[in-house]
């Protein structure tokens, strides 16, 4: 088949800027053409990347795009400047895959059958893609919020997870865990970072978690989605602590993976009820064999299961703060070490091969 990858305007591809979407894509990108099908990845051209080069069986075709800007009406005034050159650069396809909001509207049909990627939970736009053969949810909960807007889609939508980056290598070297707390991730409010803090230092001062550290490592700056240098400095201000420590933000992969493997729990407590819509850094870090700790939201389900790959807390209770506190004290008991060896499943289910003959067998319905 030939299949053609178009991504949005803000992060290019490969994703030296991070992007959990760019990831994923890239790396499905890699997994088709290495079952000899011909790729075309259309993104964002900058950092000195060239417009247009081969590189692992993949053709990429790169053109101008934006840093991502505050304002809500200035993103989508980007975006389809962005996605217009985009659109007259991608070639004819079987199937075109897209995640931005108006390449549905403006493909061609000898561009490809279309594949809206729906990783964000939808905002009434889906009504305009009434060409598109495919909404791809990337979770349950995405599915649901599909089909709550959009009943007659149904035939239409099917939901495939998002897969992990890469293949772990090596086994877990469980011995070499820390006594570490991670999170990984966007640094903002909607992630649960103020929430996690407050857990973390409460019970610290209460005398638990003794010997254990909370790392934290993620963008803050607007542009990378992160809540403002300002609103994290004062956060460092409010809860410093020798036990608390800020790490910038790691985009080289192996780096993320050795912080994943060194941390005995990882922690995402995510507040985004409409934002959160998988989760993929959970879903690595439990590759690493850290036990996950979720907040209550509907698209950890699909891969967390609550005291038998990691720990659920309610974070809609009166108190979540005391809520998450005695699921870290939990997930940081020895005996939790047999919930890290159920999460390292997630290698098979979620690994990028797998993911990728489930988006293949889809394609061909289509193409």
């Amino acid at each position: 088949m030939n299949i053609t990858i178009l991504q949005g305007a803000f992060l290019p591809v490969p994703p030296r800027r991070g992007g959990a979407v760019e990831k994923m894509w890239h790396r499905l990108g890699l997994e088709f053409a290495a079952r000899g099908h011909r790729v075309t990845h259309v993104s964002r051209q900058c950092d000195g990347l060239p417009a247009s080069e081969r590189t692992e069986g993949v053709q990429h075709v790169r053109v101008a795009g934006f840093d991502q800007p505050r304002s809500a009406l200035a993103l989508k005034f980007c975006d389809l400047r962005y996605t217009l050159r985009a659109v007259r650069a991608a070639p004819a396809a079987d199937v075109v895959v897209t995640n931005t909001f108006f390449a549905p509207l403006l493909l061609r049909r000898a561009q490809g059958a279309i594949c809206v990627d729906v990783a964000r939970m939808p905002r009434g736009q889906l009504r305009l893609y009434r060409r598109a053969a495919r909404f791809r949810a990337n979770s349950s909960a995405v599915r649901a919020a599909i089909l709550a807007e959009l009943p007659s889609a149904a035939s239409r939508v099917r939901v495939i997870p998002n897969p992990l980056p890469a293949a772990p290598a090596r086994p877990v070297a469980w011995a070499a865990k820390s006594r570490t707390i991670l999170y990984a991730g966007r640094l903002h409010p909607e992630k649960g970072i103020e929430l996690l803090l407050t857990a973390f230092v409460r019970v610290q001062a209460e005398g638990g978690l003794a010997g254990w550290r909370l790392v934290l490592a993620g963008p803050a700056d607007v542009a990378r989605g992160g809540g403002g240098e300002a609103w994290v400095e004062q956060l460092k201000t409010r809860f410093a602590s020798p036990f608390v420590e800020w790490r910038a933000p790691l985009f080289d992969h192996a780096a993320l993976e050795a912080l994943y493997e060194e941390a005995a729990v990882f922690a995402y407590p995510s507040l985004a009820e409409r934002g959160e819509t998988f989760g993929l850094a959970p879903l690595e870090a439990m590759a690493w064999g850290a036990v996950p700790v979720v907040s209550d939201l509907a698209c950890f389900r699909d891969f967390v299961r609550h005291e038998e790959s990691g720990l659920v807390f309610d974070h809609r209770s009166l108190d979540p703060a005391a809520a998450l506190a005695r699921a870290l004290i939990d997930a940081a008991d020895p005996q939790a070490r047999a919930l890290g060896e159920s999460a390292v499943s997630v290698r098979v289910s979620h690994a990028p091969g797998a993911i990728a003959e489930q988006f293949l067998a889809d394609f061909a319905t289509l193409a």
